[in-house]
């Protein structure tokens, strides 16, 4: 018997046409979070490993010191004690513990206590307050406060974010400068500031906090500023002229800075209504998506834009850098909490699985600042004596979104957007508790059982992401087969639902290759969500020598998953290739063996040199 399901889209309304700012009012998000999430599992290992060895290890003291010694003219020391707090946050939500619970409420407390009368938190000396890093710390500071209220309900952090906003718009009115003027990158560094303005507007519904967010967007369209609205419709790589100075201010392509002002008009667009907010970002997603990110799920060079999709294969200085990745996946997460659309979905997960844990060392400690596609992950240097870089301080931000967003409430159920195994607590249409529980080893296997719990039986839905890599897709209802699923869309199952239903599905994990450039062309493999690799522990020959894959009568490639996979991998395949002889003879294809990406390379070292975009070996005979 066949259940007959429709797969829906769940996609954002597009605009016939940009630029329509016209006000409509306040703009509600597609998702919430779930009640409870008890995460279990391989990623749950993960999640532990940089809870316990990175979130609980950093030393606070360090943080807040610079705040005591406003003696800063250029560097970037108060960006740390946010960054690190507001990934404490969700590390927190994910695992409320005591332990990390008193380290929060004594780094704010030690935070406040540095703020003076005029309500200044910072480090800058005060001849250069509003320059380079400045304005950009300030808005970390805003996001931890405003982070800690969201959850204690604390009174002095709100109290002391208010006090921090208003001395900034005060500055900025006294000096008579506008802020795409100060800091680095057209403004868009300082300028960024706009999500905690918008979150602290949420908070109090003071319209001096509003009026200073539409004043920063306005600003942005100014002759100086980065015209974020109106260049939407522009390649981020190609927004402006290739600067003299490639950190200075004229960098109108800096990604982690760019796409941190588009998170900054998502909150504003949900406050106003306007569309053209709204487009401006899906316009820039569409961009960064169709130019810039690699087979791994992120990008940039040297920290910029640059049309980097189309030369990933090359080898590419300093590339794909963290703040980049934990920022590409806080700006889809947020795109997938306001519209529930499956491909902000795909994208973070893409991200997750190879550039983000692929960027983290194995223990969870620390973060490379450059993960590349072939070579050796570049750790980074410590910066402004902080005992850590930019890098290590934002890949838990990135790292600790996943455990709240896996399931997520809608007003007619709840929606499954990644498979990661545990237990779910949420409330149905009609008032009740219910609990979904996922048991699965995903991305290992492609296979995810769900079942219910719940009191009454009850008419919901449940929507299931059916990735866009999974073209032969089986869903099942308690046996019974859910049809027209397609593949990079929610499967939403409306029906009633009792405890004990079941729900099963069964993802096309079938190797496909990806091919870059013609003569030389290079091929990249890739299983589900995972991208594959050689690395130089899996030996075989050199992992820039020339292969060509052996395909299957399907046009894709046999991966023999190989077991006891010790704890330098989490997952090892073999495939057949053929490879130059150096011989005369037949040339008999051989067996090598790959790894996922986050895998490889793991060590930090040259024993573990790898390469994920494989020289194809030119063979005259095969040519047509």
């Amino acid at each position: 018997m066949t259940l007959k399901i429709t797969a829906v889209l769940i996609a954002a309304f597009l605009l016939p046409a940009f630029g329509c700012l016209a006000q409509t009012g306040p703009v509600p998000d597609q998702l919430k979070p779930v009640w409870t999430s008890h995460i279990t599992g391989f990623p749950a290992q993960r999640f532990n490993d940089a809870y316990s060895n990175r979130i609980l290890a950093q030393d606070i003291n360090r943080l807040v010191e610079p705040f005591k010694n406003r003696t800063e003219t250029r560097y970037w020391q108060s960006e740390f004690w946010g960054k690190w707090f507001t990934s404490a946050v969700l590390a927190y939500r994910y695992r409320p513990e005591l332990r990390l619970r008193k380290v929060l409420d004594d780094a704010v407390a030690k935070l406040i206590a540095t703020q003076s009368d005029d309500g200044y938190i910072g480090n800058y000396e005060e001849k250069s307050r509003l320059e380079q890093w400045d304005i950009w710390g300030r808005k970390y500071c805003l996001l931890g406060l405003l982070a800690y209220h969201d959850l204690t309900g604390d009174a002095r952090s709100l109290k002391a974010a208010q006090a921090m906003a208003d001395h900034l718009i005060r500055e900025l009115k006294d000096h008579n400068v506008p802020i795409v003027r100060k800091g680095n990158h057209r403004g868009m560094a300082a300028s960024s500031v706009l999500e905690p303005i918008c979150l602290l507007y949420n908070k109090t519904g003071e319209e001096r906090y509003l009026a200073f967010a539409e004043e920063i967007v306005k600003q942005w369209e100014s002759e100086n500023g980065p015209q974020l609205i109106s260049r939407a419709g522009i390649e981020v790589g190609k927004r402006f002229p290739q600067p003299r100075h490639w950190f200075g201010w004229e960098q109108g392509q800096k990604a982690y800075e760019m796409m941190s002002c588009y998170e900054g008009l998502i909150e504003l667009y949900r406050i106003t209504g306007k569309p053209g907010y709204k487009l401006a970002v899906e316009k820039t997603w569409e961009s960064i998506y169709q130019t810039e990110i690699n087979v791994a799920g992120s990008g940039s060079s040297v920290e910029c834009w640059f049309g980097g999709k189309d030369l990933q294969a090359l080898p590419i200085n300093h590339y794909q850098e963290t703040c980049v990745t934990a920022t590409w996946i806080k700006l889809n997460q947020q795109l997938l909490r306001l519209t529930g659309a499956a491909k902000y979905a795909d994208a973070i997960e893409q991200a997750f699985y190879n550039a983000l844990l692929g960027a983290m060392k194995p223990d969870g400690s620390d973060w490379a600042k450059y993960s590349p596609l072939a070579g050796h992950r570049l750790e980074g240097s410590e910066q402004c004596g902080m005992g850590l870089n930019c890098c290590v301080a934002s890949g838990p931000r990135g790292l600790f979104t996943l455990p709240s967003t896996s399931v997520m409430q809608r007003i007619n159920g709840i929606q499954v957007n990644f498979f990661i195994p545990g237990n779910y607590t949420f409330q149905t249409p009609a008032k009740q508790q219910a609990e979904l529980m996922q048991q699965t080893e995903y991305p290992i296997t492609g296979k995810v059982n769900f079942s219910l719990k719940l009191k009454r039986a009850e008419q919901f839905s449940i929507s299931i992401r059916i990735p866009s890599w999974s073209n032969e897709t089986q869903l099942k209802v308690n046996g019974q087969i859910v049809s027209a699923i397609v593949a990079g869309q929610y499967a939403q199952i409306s029906r009633k639902w009792t405890s004990g239903d079941i729900i099963t599905l069964d993802l096309d994990m079938q190797g496909h290759i990806v091919y870059q450039g013609v003569q030389p062309t290079n091929f990249a493999i890739l299983r589900g969500p995972i991208v594959l690799a050689r690395d130089m522990r899996l030996g075989g020959p050199h992992v820039d020598d020339a292969l060509t894959p052996i395909l299957n009568q399907a046009g894709s490639i046999d991966l023999q998953p190989l077991e006891g996979s010790n704890n330098d991998f989490l997952m090892k395949f073999k495939a057949d290739f053929k490879i130059e002889s150096h011989k005369e003879g037949p040339n008999e294809p051989v067996s090598l063996t790959l790894a996922d990406y986050a895998s490889a390379g793991n060590t930090g070292n040259e024993f573990s040199r790898f390469r994920v975009w494989l020289p194809k070996l030119f063979d005259p005979k095969d040519q047509k």
